[in-house]
Formats: C-alpha cells, sequence, structure tokens
C-alpha cells in the first residue's frame, strides 16, 4: 500500500470514528440521546416520532445518525408538532435493548400517542424520507365526511371503522381519534360529526367496523364498550383491524417475514374476492388456534408472480395455496379440495409434522402397510412415487438483509 492509499485509510477511518461519536452525542442536531432514566418520559410526552436502536460499531448505524439528526432539526424547523427523535447505544442501554427485542442495527420504532409501537419504519433512510413520514404520522388519523352518503362508497377493499359524535370536542371523539392514531396503518377511520351525524346517533354515538370486501351495513359490527376509553376501543378494533389472514404487499413482506413464522398464502387474481372469503373463512374454522404458529395470508398471484415460478406455476394457475417455511415452498395439491373439511388444517399439520419435509427427501408415504427404514434412523410406510422437488423458499429473500441491518442473529 502506497503513502496515498494509507492516507485515504486515514481519511475514512477518521471520518467512520467522528460520525460514529455523533450517535453518543445527546445534543446532536436536534435528536435525543435515550437513557433507562429518562425513556418512558421522553416518549411520553410525544404524540410520535422515531428511536433509533443501534450501536457505534455498527457501519449502517454510523451512516444513518447523520441523516436522522438533520431529519430531526429540519422538524424542529418547521416546528412539526409534538414529536421526538431519539437514539439507544444498545452497548450502554442494554435493558433498553432487550425491553424491545432489538435483533439488528439500525432499528428504527414508532411512537405513537407517547409509546413505542410495535411498528417500525422501514423506508428510505434519507433525511427527505424520514421528514415525510413524520409528517404522514402528525396528520389528523380521522377523515370527516359530512354527508351519509360518502360513508357508502368508501371503497370496499378496505377496513374500515366508522363513528358518528355529537362533538369533536367530546372525551369520545378523542378517545377515537388515539385509536385511529394506534391503528392506522392497519383500518381507515372516518367520523360524521353533529349534524352530519344526527340521523345515525338517534341513542347516542356510534363506532361501526365494516369490514373489507363488504358494503356499509352489511356486517357491520358495533362497539359495545365505553366510548371515552381509548385503550378499549383500540384493543376492540385491533381484533378486527388486524384479521387472522392479512395480505402480504412488497410494503409489508420484510416485517411479515421478520415475525419467523411459516407463511400460509393463497396466490389470487386481484379480481377474485369470492376465493379469498371463503380462504379466509375456511382459516377461520380450522386455523383459529394456530395464530402464534403460522402466518395466514393473501397474495396478489399477479405481483407475486415470481413465487408462482417457483412452484413451477403461472398466473393462469391461479387460485393456488403454497406453504413458504423459509426453507422451501410446498404446494397444495388441488385447491378445489380446500373446501372439504380439514384439508387446509391437515396441510399445515404435515408441516409440523415433518410429513412435507420427510416426502421431499423419501417420496409420497404411501398408504400400504410396509414399513421402509430411512438412512437416517427414521421409518415410514415405504414410499411409492419419486421423491417430490419443493423449491427453495423465494419469501426468505423479503427478510432484513445483511446488505442494510447489522443482524444480531438469523432466525430464519
Amino acid at each position: 500500500m502506497n503513502f496515498t492509499e494509507r492516507l485515504k485509510q486515514s481519511e475514512n477511518s477518521i471520518r467512520v470514528l467522528l460520525v460514529s461519536c455523533l450517535f453518543f452525542n445527546s445534543i446532536s442536531a436536534g435528536s435525543v440521546q435515550l437513557t433507562s432514566d429518562n425513556f418512558d418520559k421522553l416518549v411520553g410526552e410525544s404524540e410520535t416520532g422515531l428511536v433509533l436502536f443501534g450501536a457505534n460499531w455498527c457501519p449502517y448505524s454510523v451512516m444513518l445518525t447523520p441523516d436522522f439528526d438533520r431529519a430531526a432539526s429540519d422538524l424542529r424547523i418547521r416546528n412539526e408538532g409534538r414529536y421526538l427523535f431519539g437514539k439507544v447505544d444498545c452497548d450502554d442501554q442494554t435493558a433498553l435493548s432487550s425491553r424491545f427485542h432489538i435483533s439488528k442495527y439500525p432499528t428504527l420504532k414508532l411512537i405513537t400517542n407517547g409509546q413505542v409501537a410495535k411498528k417500525e419504519y422501514r423506508g428510505q433512510r434519507s433525511v427527505d424520507a424520514l421528514v415525510e413520514f413524520i409528517q404522514e404520522q402528525l396528520k389528523d388519523p380521522v377523515k370527516e365526511f359530512t354527508l351519509f352518503a360518502e360513508v357508502e362508497k368508501i371503497d370496499d377493499k378496505t377496513r374500515a371503522v366508522v363513528g358518528f359524535f355529537e362533538s369533536k370536542e367530546s372525551l369520545q371523539y378523542n378517545a377515537f381519534r388515539k385509536s385511529a392514531k394506534n391503528l392506522r396503518d392497519y383500518c381507515v377511520f372516518y367520523a360524521l360529526i353533529g349534524e352530519a351525524a344526527q340521523n345515525q346517533r338517534a341513542n347516542g354515538d356510534v363506532i361501526a367496523f365494516r369490514p373489507s370486501r363488504t358494503k356499509y351495513g352489511d356486517s357491520n359490527v358495533h362497539f359495545n364498550g365505553t366510548f371515552h376509553d381509548s385503550v378499549e376501543i383500540t384493543n376492540w378494533a385491533t381484533e378486527l383491524c388486524m384479521p387472522l389472514v392479512r395480505e402480504i404487499t412488497f410494503e409489508n413482506a420484510e416485517e411479515l417475514t421478520e415475525e419467523g413464522l411459516p407463511f400460509l398464502i393463497l396466490f389470487h387474481h386481484p379480481d377474485d374476492d369470492e376465493i379469498v372469503k371463503k380462504y379466509s373463512q375456511i382459516v377461520k374454522e380450522e386455523l383459529g388456534n394456530d395464530k402464534g404458529n403460522i402466518n395466514c395470508l393473501t397474495a396478489d398471484g399477479i405481483q407475486f408472480s415470481h413465487p408462482l415460478h417457483h412452484l413451477g406455476k403461472t398466473q393462469k394457475d391461479l387460485p393456488l395455496i403454497a406453504i413458504d417455511s423459509f426453507r422451501h415452498m410446498y404446494l397444495f395439491p388441488d385447491i378445489k379440495h380446500m373446501t372439504e373439511p380439514g384439508k387446509v388444517k391437515q396441510f399445515v399439520d404435515d408441516l409440523y409434522s415433518g410429513k412435507l419435509h420427510r416426502e421431499f427427501h423419501y417420496g409420497p408415504d404411501p398408504v400400504d402397510n410396509e414399513v421402509a427404514h430411512h438412512p437416517d434412523g427414521s421409518s415410514s410406510q415405504d414410499p411409492s412415487g419419486q421423491p417430490t422437488t419443493p423449491p427453495e423458499s423465494t419469501f426468505k429473500k423479503l427478510a432484513p438483509s445483511s446488505s442494510r441491518y447489522t443482524l444480531l442473529r438469523d432466525e430464519l
């Protein structure tokens, strides 16, 4: 290495050291250094914001810190509401790191209503993107209507919560708004106020959930709890806005993958609402107790054509069901049998019993009673047919990447 190269290397080392020092600077450019002593107080006083969990030795934390600080300063100059940009040095604040189950650096946790939400910021790490994200969070989470006819025109592809209130100054509306802020990523919240809501609130304020793919009034679920209790409203709405069956998109794929549960996916044509309803009902009936074991999802088969190709299928084969175990993908034999009682449940059970993986190595289990002994010492009925060859997982590639994060553990 010549003198010029050594000089460049030294300059780069100094630059990284200086930037990493900023991570510990509690007064740097609008962001605040958070510790166990001040964390709950400062977060609790904030309407929204971001907490950066990182370490000074993590290159991605070091690279993000200057833009994180500049975004905090930019928002402060604009006086954009009660927000907080906080930084946690996870090497020093191990209790906070453990408390929020940090498994990668940097992790950007969202603050909502004075609490750290489960949701993470996973967007671009530029100043403009961070500022825009917080500005979006500071917007009113409730869309106000002036006519009931507007309620009947709500997009039927979205899950909606609709409230009818006497006044925007009431405790009931304030609790509704807090719940809307907590769940804005999962449901769209609407409200009619005063005279516009008069016909619907003959017996007092009303809050109703309208499922997706339905019209308002067809399948509404009404809230019957304490209307001025935002926690009670949020708990009720969470069960409805975050259903057992969720849609996977390129925007939420990283988040869903990081949950670490295998995927049971219905690939469907985007216009095929009927198959989605049938699948959702079957999952509810057969897999309601398996919520902690598998993620039941739907996927637009046009957008997610790549996994179809890995399964040897095309858009012409839609709809179809598959499991992605994050090792292999397994195809449900025939979607026509989906409605047969117990078929989908058995497919999931076969994943956990090892049958799907066993057949991958030794071929389909036979129907006779002859027992075959496998090289690993296990035994099963003598295989009939050739071993299956399920493709490798495609959704694992959508998990948090080592090109974007320092991964503390690989759970998939």
